[in-house]
């Protein structure tokens, strides 16, 4: 039996889909926030036949800048060119001296260029050559423990910030002298008093047991290549400097000297909970110099629109004929048109220049689009405070292949997953059948002239569920044009293919990543795609370029996820090495670099307005930054395992996540903010996080067995989830 789908989801084009018996069901239940209702409704997945189409039309690409490089930036590059050396991936490498007009020594062969990569990184590696008695290692770290732990607690938080990457480096010093026994003895005695977020680094590092051991190491190479920093006031500085003059600790003294960067400020000490909040990261925090750069976070200013006013389509199918409800709902409407267009058209001072990177022209069918956009916005409903937005999710069932990813378009109508067999289901969420262009005899009798053309050359018949095959592994991610006629998606097998939604066939296969694609996402108008994968960068293409624009290099481990900003001038990407940066398009430089989770990032999310992005990890943990004064704003840790995907509302009041934990839990991302401008008095500190212990969760969605995969606001801010049952 079939049941109507919630009033605020049908008024947005949800129908009912008929139950058929099928490979892929895909059930559909409804969570109220004050009531709790299933509805199960189920699409069946059915091969297409596939014709060619053409390519989409073009835009200027951006030109790659020239850059004039500093020594640290130099140094950078080539420790990013000997990593790629060593693993011998010549055509990124070209890609990479490319883009960014960086140029190696062209007169050594291959052979060469690997004979120079081994003897760099042994070069790099001999730093760790000591003479000194391998038992006074243990003496040296006993003292700096000792020191730590007798600190007044104004300062000891900040000094316990050495004592990780001291270990890490002595350590290694035991192991590159050939000191095995010592080493490990070392090693256990000191490695379980670090914190718990070291845990996967130190499991890394107790493998390494011998010299040749670190010359194949990648950990132990982003260890050596990338200092440490630590950052503490002028005042714990000072202590620190006190002891290793007045103790006799020459080793430590080295290790701090040659593999760590001290960074002071003036003020007050840190506290424990704002160390904790920013530590985490595979080096340490971001240098102070890193996030100087300004950022045009603020979003165009939309076109002029006339916005029509219609009746109240509940009211009109219900006949309310009472004159005052009518005049109230008319007079309501009217309030949030002038609210809508006095928030759209004002012109935004952190905003970018429209010319600053190359846009695509506005065409017809996008401002029908934003007008139809535009429109829904009047009917949204107003949330935060005790006001929780009402939840429909769906669930992935009896999919044997595995769900790996879910993507829904930007106006709620159209659901794409893929899959562990390398395929793509496209399934339709409203009454309306997906449909494929007519084939080339009949476009043919079609009359060029009529009105109706674009609906015409399209099939009578159409189905709930389209397939897409191609890729030849797991696809990792999927992601929708704003137009909703192409589909981008990637995969284990290295290559990001762009589909078209309206002949149902790949239209280009982009190949540039080596390793596997973990993310891609189309921007926000269009044109631009943004991919990231295992080989540590992230690539900015062109739907009609087959080689990247962009590559954006910094990250020390694989680069999980991207999310574009809204105006499309930035990108941020988060990685398994716990940090989240911000690029900018125009040159491919890292604008932003974030601090704070303990574990991989797994998703990010922008907030409505451009200023704010928020990270979710495997840590548990939804991070939110402030762009503008780059520091963090939020931390909300309710979760109880890994975040998979996390959404703002469209207005920007709420914040919702999901993941493992087979939750959807919903925040209050707006008091938030406000409490935390009550509590600094308007001025956000980056040095020091103001990180509010009040719980602002305002509801908590569970489900019996279904991690939430993917989260989704309607333009009406109906928040809709996407999980897949688990068998216990």
């Amino acid at each position: 039996m079939n049941q109507q789908l919630p009033s605020e989801a049908h008024d947005s084009g949800m129908g009912e889909i008929p139950m058929q018996t099928s490979e892929i069901v895909l059930q559909n239940h409804q969570v109220l926030a004050n009531e709790q209702q299933l509805t199960t409704v189920t699409t069946t997945s059915r091969p297409e036949e596939q014709s060619p189409t053409k390519a989409p039309t073009t835009v200027q690409p951006l030109v790659p800048p020239v850059t004039q490089f500093s020594d640290d930036d130099k140094k950078t590059m080539q420790a990013v060119i000997q990593f790629l050396k060593k693993k011998n991936l010549q055509s990124t490498i070209s890609a990479f001296e490319k883009e960014t007009n960086y140029k190696t020594d062209s007169r050594s062969n291959k052979n060469d260029s690997m004979q120079m990569s081994s003897a760099e990184v042994n070069s790099l590696l001999s730093a760790y050559s000591n003479e000194a008695d391998p038992s006074s290692y243990e003496d040296n770290y006993q003292i700096l423990r000792q020191f730590v732990d007798n600190s007044l607690d104004a300062h000891k938080w900040e000094l316990a910030q050495l004592l990780y990457p001291v270990f890490v480096h002595m350590y290694l010093e035991l192991v590159y002298n050939n000191h095995k026994e010592k080493s490990s003895v070392f090693f256990n005695r000191f490695n379980n008093e670090l914190e718990s977020f070291h845990e996967d680094d130190l499991m890394k590092l107790s493998a390494v047991n011998s010299k040749l051991e670190m010359e194949g190491n990648c950990f132990v190479f982003d260890l050596r290549s990338n200092k440490y920093v630590v950052r503490m006031s002028s005042d714990s500085n000072s202590l620190l400097k006190q002891q290793l003059q007045d103790k006799n600790m020459p080793i430590v003294q080295n290790v701090i000297h040659r593999y760590l960067i001290l960074e002071t400020f003036e003020g007050r000490p840190r506290s424990k909970v704002q160390i904790e909040a920013i530590s985490g990261g595979l080096c340490g925090e971001s240098k102070g110099d890193e996030n100087k750069v300004k950022v045009f976070f603020g979003l165009f200013k939309e076109p002029d629109i006339d916005i029509p006013l219609e009746e109240d389509d509940e009211a009109a199918a219900a006949g309310d004929n009472d004159q005052s409800s009518e005049s109230s709902s008319r007079s309501s409407r009217k309030k949030k048109k002038k609210e809508f267009l006095s928030k759209k058209t004002k012109a935004d001072p952190n905003a970018p220049s429209l010319q600053r990177i190359p846009l695509p022209d506005a065409k017809d069918a996008d401002k029908a689009e934003h007008m139809a956009a535009a429109k829904e916005s009047l009917k949204r409903v107003r949330l935060g405070g005790q006001t929780a937005p009402s939840v429909l999710c769906y669930t992935i069932t009896n999919s044997y292949s595995g769900v790996t990813c879910v993507n829904i378009c930007d106006d709620s109508s159209l659901l794409a997953a893929g899959f562990r067999d390398s395929r793509i289901c496209v399934w339709s969420l409203t009454q309306r059948k997906l449909r494929s262009v007519r084939k080339t005899s009949e476009l043919g009798m079609l009359d060029k002239e009529s009105e109706s053309i674009l609906e015409n050359m399209m099939e009578d018949d159409g189905t709930e569920m389209r397939t897409l095959t191609g890729h030849h592994g797991i696809v990792y991610s999927v992601s929708f044009a704003p137009c909703r006629n192409m589909l981008v998606s990637s995969s284990e097998d290295g290559t990001v293919r762009l589909w078209s939604l309206l002949t149902w066939t790949n239209l280009m296969a982009y190949k540039g990543h080596l390793w596997p694609v973990w993310d891609v996402q189309f921007s926000p108008v269009g044109h631009y795609m943004v991919s990231c994968g295992q080989d540590r960068l992230a690539r900015l293409w062109v739907t009609d370029h087959y080689q990247p624009v962009r590559l954006f290099a910094g990250h020390l481990s694989d680069v999980d996820c991207v999310a574009f900003h809204h105006n499309c001038n930035y990108i941020a990407t988060g990685s398994s090495d716990r940090v989240v940066r911000v690029w900018d398009v125009l040159n491919g430089s890292s604008v932003r670099v974030f601090t704070g989770h303990k574990k991989t990032v797994l998703c990010l999310a922008w907030s409505p307005d451009g200023r704010c992005l928020a990270s979710g990890g495997a840590d548990g943990q939804v991070l939110i930054w402030d762009i503008s004064t780059k520091s963090m704003v939020a931390r909300f840790n309710k979760h109880v395992g890994s975040i998979y995907t996390i959404c703002f509302s469209r207005d920007g009041e709420v914040l919702a996540s999901g993941g493992a934990d087979d939750s959807v839990k919903v925040w209050d991302f707006q008091q938030a903010i406000w409490d935390l401008d009550a509590s600094s008095g308007g001025v956000h500190r980056a040095s020091h996080p103001l990180i509010s212990d009040k719980n602002y969760l305002i509801s908590d969605f569970p489900t019996k067995s279904t991690p939430i995969v993917h989260l989704h606001f309607t333009r009406r801010n109906l928040l809709i989830a996407v999980g897949t049952f688990e068998h216990s």
